[in-house]
């Protein structure tokens, strides 16, 4: 495959910055976060290498994704909730310190979210993301805009691997994942490429 997918996370925001659990709570980007998608947009470029804009564009519909879609420079031609991060329910807006105060070696890969979404759904999303993602590879790049973890769980899945195996991804604010293929097997191209990397 000549084509690749890209994964850029959105820029910084307060709760990222804290540890806090950013679901469906829909925070801005700080100034931080959108120097980051500034840079992220110019490294992407540099990644791609090319004047043949992406054949497809996804982003999460919340403002932390969107907004940084926009600042990296990309038009985007389709917003999904099949992109949003994890559902933490219950753990919304509360950091994994806090959480252990009750569920002692809790984590979002190995434990329940009371009244959020299991690892299994957000495989199920991810896989959804991927089927239509590959179908536009036939034809051009792919640029998703999303989140921490559910784009670990979207490379875990890209690779045949269960959703708890994206705890080995790391994906820091604005940071460019590529995906791509060598003779049919899947592979990580470049993992959380920084926002000030010189490509």
């Amino acid at each position: 495959m000549s084509t690749h997918l890209y994964l850029l996370r959105h820029g910084q925001t307060e709760w990222s910055e804290s540890g806090r659990h950013t679901g469906v709570t829909d925070i801005p980007l700080t100034p931080e976060g959108e120097q980051q998608a500034r840079r992220a947009g110019a490294v992407l470029a540099r990644l791609r290498n090319t004047d043949v804009p992406p054949r497809l564009v996804m982003t999460s519909p919340r403002q932390r994704a969107t907004r940084t879609a926009e600042l990296a420079g990309l038009h985007v031609t389709e917003t999904t909730e099949l992109l949003a991060e994890w559902n933490y329910g219950d753990y919304e807006g509360v950091t994994t310190p806090k959480i252990r105060e009750t569920v002692p070696g809790w984590t979002v890969w190995t434990h329940p979210i009371p009244h959020g979404e299991t690892a299994e759904q957000v495989e199920q999303r991810a896989k959804a993301v991927l089927k239509t993602a590959r179908e536009a590879l036939q034809a051009g790049d792919v640029v998703l805009v999303g989140h921490g973890h559910f784009s670990r769980v979207l490379i875990a899945a890209w690779l045949n691997l269960p959703p708890s195996q994206g705890v080995h991804f790391g994906l820091d604010p604005a940071g460019i994942t590529v995906l791509g293929d060598e003779r049919g097997d899947p592979q990580i191209r470049r993992l959380n490429v920084p926002a000030w990397e010189e490509v």
